[in-house]
């Protein structure tokens, strides 16, 4: 098992990255969402190799095997484990792939350590730039529904997750796109996390203003979002960070939940090699025509 070790910069306290690194060539860094692990990129990590890329996975600290300190669960903490990541495995010309949660370490990476190591952003089924409705965040999701789920995570965390899963995945009486097992594997990745990580993240995710962040956005970016997605509904996210970074490529999947690492994975992971490799979405069996770049708008 491997680690990258770092000091938490508020606590003095040694944290343990645990990370996983696969192939050669341009390196790519897999940000995991919330509350799983690393472990959710399985299904990209052969594609991504056997297209030539250098693959690097890590657990956000309090999630999966690494360690899990009692505070440090906000952005500006997140990014500079992601600069210790990056440095310590001396990156360069990197693409950042951030799903969900971890849209907003990209973000805030960008915005405090710069694109000097980085060569282009991928955000899918991202939280930015604000989740939460706010008074000039008017297309944002109520805070009841946030307490709401920080309630049910006290009373009961593994029964969460276990409904948690299933609006994950778009799963409903006429729709099932992943297995029964899939989902209790689901659930077990993030039950390795702390009660205390998964609920300071959650806080972090929905709280967070990404909005001065994204201005730092000097790179090629994709966006990737489903139109189903019932965790992170796409009017209050990507709708609006696809308007907010110039000429960023903005793909939209009629019909995908949240989950679409997993339920798209083939679309998805031909998108990331295309994107990564030529800095454009190619013409292929679900798009009838080639995508390329345009600002504020998507293709």
């Amino acid at each position: 098992m491997k680690f990258i070790e770092t000091t938490d910069k508020s606590t003095g306290e040694e944290i343990k990255l645990s990370y996983g690194d696969y192939g050669k060539g341009q390196p790519i860094v897999l940000i995991h969402g919330w509350p799983s692990s690393k472990e959710m990129w399985e299904y990209q990590i052969n594609d991504l190799v056997n297209a030539g890329f250098r693959v690097v996975k890590y657990d956000r600290r309090g999630f999966g095997k690494s360690s899990k300190p009692w505070d440090g669960y906000d952005y500006d903490t997140f990014a500079d484990d992601l600069s210790a990541v990056i440095e310590k495995l001396d990156l360069k010309d990197a693409v950042l792939v951030g799903f969900s949660m971890g849209g907003g370490e990209v973000a805030r990476y960008l915005s405090k350590h710069g694109s000097n190591r980085i060569a282009k952003a991928v955000l899918v089924s991202s939280v930015l730039p604000y989740l939460q409705k706010a008074s000039d965040n008017e297309d944002g999701v109520s805070r009841d529904v946030f307490e709401d789920m920080l309630k049910q995570i006290k009373e009961d965390r593994i029964g969460f997750l276990e409904g948690f899963g299933k609006s994950f995945f778009g799963v409903n009486l006429i729709n099932k796109p992943v297995s029964a097992a899939y989902l209790d594997y689901f659930r077990n990745l993030a039950s390795v996390a702390s009660a205390r990580s998964t609920q300071e993240a959650a806080k972090a995710f929905a709280g967070t203003d990404f909005r001065q962040d994204l201005k730092s956005f000097d790179i090629p970016t994709l966006i990737i979002h489903g139109t189903s997605d019932k965790i992170v509904p796409i009017q209050a996210s990507s709708d609006l960070t696809a308007k907010l970074i110039p000429d960023a490529i903005y793909k939209k999947y009629e019909g995908a939940p949240h989950g679409l690492f997993f339920t798209e994975k083939e679309q998805f992971n031909q998108h990331l090699i295309d994107f990564i490799s030529t800095g454009a979405l190619q013409a292929n069996s679900w798009d009838q025509e080639a995508a390329v770049p345009v600002s504020g708008q998507d293709i």
